[in-house]
């Protein structure tokens, strides 16, 4: 008889504990004071040292601190998640929830973007910079949304020059039967083209293979790119073309970032404007070590003049601009002091 008492007691008292868990919890919810955290995977094709990389990491310290723990970043650098190509079709449907990716992945999806991917169409990285921290960067940015992204920050991807692994580039003829790799985008294989070359498209993490089969002679390049990736050793040829000055963007998912509150998205967007400013830092600083790695591993250094470039990919320029609204566009950047 006692024994029964006591189990009825035991099990009144396990049933009391279970509802006041439960009304306990759903005052937590209710109140704000359990929040279910999260963990947002970033991708990028760059190794953990490459500035890229280390701004998302740094970015995602910040949303941290902004979110009081709620929400953090992991990055999969070196290309874990796949090529660009690849990683921007996850990104887009929410397999994969933020992406740093080159702008030439997006030329197809939003026009506009044709615009900042143009040779020769900011005149140093100071004027590239303000351009995109106008309202030109912010239309831009917006205009990826309808495509499942929304685009958070630009990042800077820095002077690009054409290397090859065959002989120096000083003129246009010596550029003349090369096959230099491309992103694959319409602009970038026009450009080579248009400057004598033979244009290939191909993957980011294609090229080294590339260069070493001679699938491909050459590439074109940022100082970083070409030093963390060690083209040096196949590709000593460097030459200071400096024919494009691309911006990167950071994106995440649109199905990721509408499954976030409204503080979570603001402090989202607020992160990544301070991941900005420390990329920069990041690459300006990166940009005068990796030359002089690559001078000290054997880069043989060009400087070319640049007026013959510029008039090659004039038609370039004016093929892109095939109406109004993107030459308004141009105009406006060219505008921008």
């Amino acid at each position: 008889m006692n024994e029964n008492k006591n189990n009825l007691i035991c099990k009144k008292a396990f049933l009391t504990k279970i509802v006041m868990t439960i009304l306990l919890s759903s005052f937590f919810v209710m109140t704000g004071s359990v929040v279910q955290a999260k963990t947002l995977r970033s991708a990028d094709v760059h190794p953990d040292t490459y500035p890229t990389v280390q701004a998302v990491q740094f970015m995602s310290d910040r949303l941290s601190e902004l979110t009081n723990g709620e929400l953090d970043i992991k990055v999969f650098s070196s290309g874990q998640l796949g090529n660009e190509k690849a990683t921007l079709e996850q990104t887009r449907f929410g397999v994969i929830d933020m992406n740093r990716i080159t702008l030439g992945e997006v030329n197809n999806l939003v026009e506009e973007t044709l615009v900042l991917s143009l040779p020769y169409v900011f005149r140093s990285v100071e004027h590239m910079r303000h351009v995109v921290d106008s309202d030109i960067g912010k239309e831009m940015l917006s205009a990826l949304e309808p495509h499942g992204l929304i685009g958070l920050t630009f990042f800077d991807a820095g002077t690009r020059n054409i290397y090859n692994s065959k002989r120096e580039v000083h003129t246009l003829d010596d550029l003349k039967g090369l096959k230099i790799r491309v992103q694959p985008s319409d602009i970038f294989l026009d450009m080579i083209n248009a400057l004598g070359a033979n244009a290939v498209p191909m993957g980011f993490n294609e090229m080294y293979t590339g260069l070493q089969t001679g699938v491909i002679d050459g590439t074109e390049q940022s100082w970083p790119s070409y030093e963390s990736t060690n083209h040096v050793e196949v590709a000593k040829y460097y030459s200071l073309t400096e024919h494009l000055m691309l911006p990167e963007t950071l994106v995440i998912s649109k199905r990721t970032f509408d499954r976030l509150t409204a503080e979570q998205q603001a402090a989202l967007f607020q992160a990544a404007d301070d991941a900005k400013l420390k990329m920069r830092e990041l690459w300006d600083q990166r940009e005068k070590e990796s030359e002089k790695i690559v001078r000290e591993k054997g880069a043989i250094v060009t400087v070319v003049d640049k007026a013959p470039f510029m008039a090659a990919v004039a038609p370039v320029q004016e093929k892109a601009l095939n109406n109004e609204r993107l030459k308004s566009l141009f105009d406006r950047i060219q505008a921008i002091q």
